[in-house]
Order: structure tokens, then C-alpha cells, then sequence
């Protein structure tokens, strides 16, 4: 039995709770992109790397204290992190974006927290946050075959207006750039 969307509060992550942090970030990209997902092909010595890299509970630790990010998590009324949403300054290879411009660089929900709006929930928080940290336009990447998160940003006004390869060791995905003005 899912929660519902009242039982569950979207709140600034703290430093913490990197490692619960951690874990929910593995867990939904695992879920993602690995077999219960989209079931992307990647090498085994290159996805544990890249999985060491990047959700160990120090690197998400030093995400958390970075003044340039904020993140943020829907958390039960139990204590258990569902999902999370991460902004901070756009890094994106695109000739119009820069580090002044905000960028969404995740947004994520555990699969059986999906279909209570918690994905919404977190994307107005980042698109409010952003609107008065780094007003301007709002710039996100997202998976060339991920056609129901392309759906979503479109949805909300977001564009596709490039195109880059997102590296995971020695494998590249093909990831999309999206711009909302």
C-alpha cells in the first residue's frame, strides 16, 4: 500500500542524511536504468565505478554541504526517503547555458512511490527555488529514451534545444538538453 500524497512531506535534505540519501539515489537509478528499467547495457567494471563515484555516502555528503546545490526529498511520515529532486548552477554542454543559469540535474522517485505526484511535488519546488536563486532559464538533461520524463518537461514548458553524451565509465549515454525560458 502506497502513501498518500498527504502523507508525505517534500523538505530540504540535510547533510545528515547523506547516506539514506545515498541509498535512495542508488536505488532509483538502479531502477531507472539497470534491468527494472530501461535495462541499459552498461559494463560492469564501468557501472561500479560510476555508481561508486557517484552515490557514495561522502560524495552525496559533499553535495549536500555545496552552497551551489540544493536538494530536496519526499519523505514518509515514517522517516523514509521516496524520492528527491537536485539543483545548483547549469554545467550543461549547450553554447547558451552557463554556471549564473539554474539547472535540474535530478529528479527521482522510488518506483513504488510513483503515481502520487511526488515527482510534480519536487519539480514545482526546484522550478520555485530556481525562479528566485537563478532566475532565468531553467536547463535539464534527461535519458535520449526516456520518453515519459521527456513528456513530463514538455508538459512544463521545457524545450529540447541540444543534445549531449552523459559518460558512465567508458560507456556514453545519449542524453537530451532541455531549456524552459
Amino acid at each position: 500500500m502506497g502513501n498518500s500524497p498527504d502523507m508525505v512531506q517534500i523538505r530540504l535534505a540535510h547533510v545528515e542524511e547523506a547516506s539514506a540519501l545515498a541509498a535512495l539515489k542508488l536505488d532509483t537509478f538502479r531502477q531507472t536504468f539497470l534491468d527494472e528499467g530501461f535495462g541499459i547495457p552498461y559494463p560492469p567494471a564501468d557501472l561500479a565505478a560510476f555508481e561508486a563515484d557517484s552515490y557514495s555516502a561522502a560524495a552525496i555528503a559533499a553535495e549536500l554541504a555545496d552552497p551551489e546545490r540544493r536538494s530536496w526529498v519526499a519523505e514518509d511520515w515514517d522517516g523514509r526517503l521516496l524520492g528527491y529532486a537536485q539543483v545548483g548552477p547549469c554545467k550543461l554542454p549547450h553554447p547558451e547555458a552557463g554556471p549564473a543559469q539554474g539547472e535540474l540535474y535530478q529528479l527521482y522517485i522510488l518506483r513504488e512511490a510513483q503515481g502520487q505526484k511526488l515527482g510534480k511535488q519536487l519539480l514545482d519546488v526546484t522550478l520555485d527555488y530556481l525562479a528566485e536563486a537563478r532566475p532565468g532559464p531553467v536547463w535539464l538533461g534527461v535519458w535520449s529514451g526516456n520518453d515519459k520524463a521527456q513528456a513530463v518537461y514538455a508538459a512544463r514548458g521545457f524545450e529540447r534545444v541540444g543534445d549531449y553524451r552523459f559518460k558512465v565509465g567508458s560507456w556514453y549515454d545519449e542524453e537530451h538538453i532541455y531549456r524552459k525560458r
